[in-house]
Formats: structure tokens, sequence, C-alpha cells
């Protein structure tokens, strides 16, 4: 351990390390997912900071006291109806597409979401806020009735007006979904777990695969403490007859390890829809996760629709 206190994690999930920050905390995070999740899933303050600015704030033990370090930074200005069929709800890709629906509209507003309710888990809300901080500048959400700040939309805006009310339909989460999905051409690789894997989710995958084996490259991105977890587990060794690989501590979208691969790569992250095709020059097909070990098996795209 170097004689500064630093543990190195290597994980943009800070959230899911055993030592988490907890609600109140200040703190100086500059990965964009764990800045949304630690101030809207856990309740948690900090601004969206850059490289050196939240090494400075670690070797001073302070951060300004600006923005979403305070109450006022952290009132909703947007409140977001959400007009969707109930059904919706239970699917996984709701969530990438509305966050990157917000983040489009939001700005530098902090937006209330009006419509979800508690099938909204931790890891969906974590796809949302990703999306959202990738597609825009997001940096922190409240959904009504489930983050620690919004037990009502009154108490999002604690006690005032918004500056603007917006309703998200069906069109709006297609629309998002046609800009995440590029799904001409054949089949190259599959990633996911960007954000990194909880171990809900791959307790998930190790579900869907069944003893099957992919017929592509198919990558599982997670951070050091998850990977030691799934292995006492087995769930490691599963993945490998599968044909997965699991990437630690770092993404694929953002270090070569892919390759050169021939086709689309399909994922089930929002923020790796938006960011594969310039960082990696590929086209992306967006799916769910059973679609994404569907197709796996498959060899080729598979998918059941939009929302069913």
């Amino acid at each position: 351990r170097p004689t500064m206190g630093c543990r190195p994690t290597w994980t943009c999930g800070p959230y899911q390390l055993e030592e988490t920050p907890g609600f109140g905390d200040q703190l100086a995070w500059g990965e964009s997912n764990a800045i949304v999740f630690a101030n809207s899933v856990i309740g948690a303050r900090t601004e969206r900071y850059g490289d050196f600015m939240d090494i400075c704030c670690a070797i001073t033990g302070r951060a300004p006291n600006v923005g979403l370090h305070t109450d006022d930074g952290r009132r909703a200005t947007l409140v977001v109806e959400l007009d969707v069929d109930d059904t919706m709800l239970d699917n996984e890709l709701l969530y990438p597409l509305l966050g990157g629906a917000l983040g489009e509209l939001a700005g530098k507003d902090v937006p209330a979401i009006v419509g979800l309710d508690a099938r909204a888990t931790a890891d969906n809300l974590k796809a949302l806020g990703a999306a959202a901080a990738s597609t825009g500048a997001v940096s922190m959400f409240h959904a009504v009735g489930i983050t620690p700040e919004a037990a009502s939309l009154d108490a999002a805006l604690q006690g005032r007006e918004p500056a603007r009310r917006v309703t998200l339909g069906v069109g709006d989460l297609e629309r998002v979904r046609q800009q995440f999905d590029r799904d001409e051409g054949p089949l190259g690789a599959i990633s996911v777990g960007t954000p990194h894997f909880s171990l809900a989710e791959f307790e998930a995958l190790d579900a869907l695969i069944d003893g099957d084996r992919s017929k592509v490259p198919f990558y599982v991105n997670t951070g050091r403490e998850i990977f030691s977890q799934i292995e006492e587990r087995g769930i490691a060794g599963r993945l490998e007859e599968f044909g997965a690989t699991v990437v630690t501590d770092t993404c694929v979208y953002v270090t070569s390890i892919i390759g050169d691969i021939r086709g689309v790569v399909m994922t089930n992250s929002g923020k790796t829809a938006f960011y594969a095709p310039g960082n990696l020059g590929v086209d992306v097909s967006f799916g769910s996760l059973r679609e994404c070990v569907q197709s796996a098996v498959a060899g080729r795209v598979v998918k059941s629709g939009a929302f069913e």
C-alpha cells in the first residue's frame, strides 16, 4: 500500500467496493458514471472532477463548497414525466434508453424523474446514470419515490417550482435506441459491463449461459474485487467454459483489447453504444443481456423486439 494511503481498486464502479460512501458523505470523484451514481443513488456529494483536481482534494482533505456539494445545488430544476406502459418498467433496456434521452435534454438542470418504481434496481439506475452522463453532462438525477433525496417530487424540488417540465414517451426512447443501434452487418463481438459488472449482473449472466458456448468473442468488464467474488462462486470458470473473457480493471471501449474484428459489437450498455463507434471505429448493436447471450450462441444478432 503506498505511503499516501491509496488503495488501487481500478474500477469505474467504486460504489461496488466493500468500503462504499454513505448518504451525505463529501467526495471528490472523477468518473462520470460514478459521479452520477454517488449523487443520485447513494446521496453522497461530489462534483464532476477532472484528473488531478480529485488528487488535490485527496491531499488537502477539502473540496470546493459549490454545486452538488451544497443543498441548493442538488435541487431538481427539471421535471421529467415518464409516459410509458407499466410493463416497460420490467425491461432493462428502458433504463439506458431513458438515460440517453435524459442526457440530451437536461443540459445543466438537475432532473427529477416521475414514473419509475421499485423495479428500478441499483444496476438499472447505474445504467440510467451512465447513459445520461455519456450523452450529456448529467451529474445527478432524482427518481421520485426511489432515490434518497426524492421521497416526493416536492422534496426533490425543495418546495420550489421547476424551470422546466418535459414528458418522455415510447417514441423518445425508440429514437435513442435508433441512435445506439447500428447493427448493419455480421456479429463481430459482444461487450457488456460498462460500467463494470456487479455481482448481481454476473449472477444474471451465469443463469443465462446455461452450458452453451459463444460463437463470437464475448467480453465482460469488471473490477478486481468483483472478479475475486465470481471466482469464489465458480462463475468465472463457467464463463470461461462459455467462451467469455472477463476483462478486469478497464473497459474494452477505452483499451485495445477487442482488436481488429469484422462486424458489429453488440452490447447492453448505453455508454458503450455511445462511445464505441468513435473510440473503436465499430458499429454497435444494442440489446438486452439476454439478447446478447442469445446472439453469442447463435453467432448472429438476435433480437426479440424493443420492449418485449
